[in-house]
């Protein structure tokens, strides 16, 4: 099996630990995939800032490709976040850099690459929604919980071209959750998955719901929760690749419950990993050259 991550990557700064962390939800979804066993590859565009280059080198630290990446002249995202009483507080970002302005497009080699790979995993921060239709593999697609990204312009512009979407919906109650599952699957997406935090995790297929609780965690021990709920995508996927799923091949209820508590395990795991993945290094680092110069390079 193989799993890529294909759109955003960004820096993750925590202003009050002084610490920069490689990060981005299409990233963290390849690492996480590797790190359950499964061979995984990025893809998408670095700035060919510093920052650009720790995140190239952090993510293949990991045993993540990123050999078909491109490099372009710009400057890297940057998330800046703190934490107050164990709670992240995002406090904003720079617009995702070169990597969110000058996306990749899939033709040719790069869609075949792209599309030799067992399920393709991408998000609203990437751009990436013209080149879904392209794909000839299984998609999946992080939603996350704004509410621009749950307006039905939107969703019709994904839903039809993604077999598996992610809503995070902590801030929902049951109902809520239910009734925004069903929407997106009537919108097109094969199946629907909700995170809600402490209560758990839900998906629908149009055919069934299925719900399953968080695994619990002593708040005293958690490291960190940077990237729990793309660490519980990529558990819930791998479990249904390693199940049988791929495209035309709907998981049966018995697999969907089986994922269910698999991702539940993979971002409980999560919760004592400092930042996405580690690979923290001071925020005030000084500028070194770029391990990618040029004003513009595609492997």
């Amino acid at each position: 099996m193989r799993v890529l991550g294909f759109g955003d990557n960004i820096v993750d700064r925590f202003v009050d630990r002084g610490i920069d962390y490689p990060g981005g939800n299409s990233v963290n979804v390849a690492v996480y995939a590797g790190r359950l066993g499964v061979e995984a590859a990025y893809l998408g565009v670095f700035g060919d800032d510093d920052l650009g280059a720790f995140l190239r080198a952090s993510i293949a630290a990991r045993g993540v490709s990123v050999d078909r990446c491109a490099v372009r002249r710009g400057e890297t995202g940057v998330s800046t976040l703190r934490v107050d009483d164990g709670d992240r507080v995002f406090l904003g970002w720079n617009g995702g850099g070169v990597t969110v302005r000058e996306p990749l497009v899939l033709d040719g080699e790069l869609l075949d690459y792209a599309s030799s790979f067992d399920l393709v995993h991408s998000s609203v921060y990437s751009r990436s929604e013209s080149e879904l239709p392209k794909l000839r593999t299984l998609v999946s697609f992080d939603l996350s919980s704004e509410e621009e990204y749950r307006r039905p312009s939107y969703l019709d512009r994904v839903c039809p071209h993604a077999d598996l979407v992610l809503l995070s919906c902590s801030h929902l109650d049951e109902a809520a959750t239910r009734a925004l599952l069903a929407h997106a699957v009537r919108r097109g997406a094969g199946l629907a998955l909700a995170t809600r935090g402490v209560e758990g995790a839900m998906a629908h297929d149009g055919r069934v719901t299925v719900a399953a609780p968080a695994r619990p965690v002593e708040q005293e021990k958690v490291v960190d929760t940077m990237g729990c709920g793309d660490a519980f995508l990529s558990g819930f996927a791998v479990s249904l690749l390693r199940g049988g799923w791929k495209a035309g091949v709907r998981p049966s209820q018995g697999q969907i419950e089986r994922a269910l508590h698999d991702g539940a395990d993979s971002a409980y795991e999560q919760c004592f990993v400092e930042g996405a993945f580690g690979h923290g290094r001071p925020a005030d680092r000084p500028a070194v050259a770029s391990m990618c110069p040029g004003s513009e390079r595609e492997k």
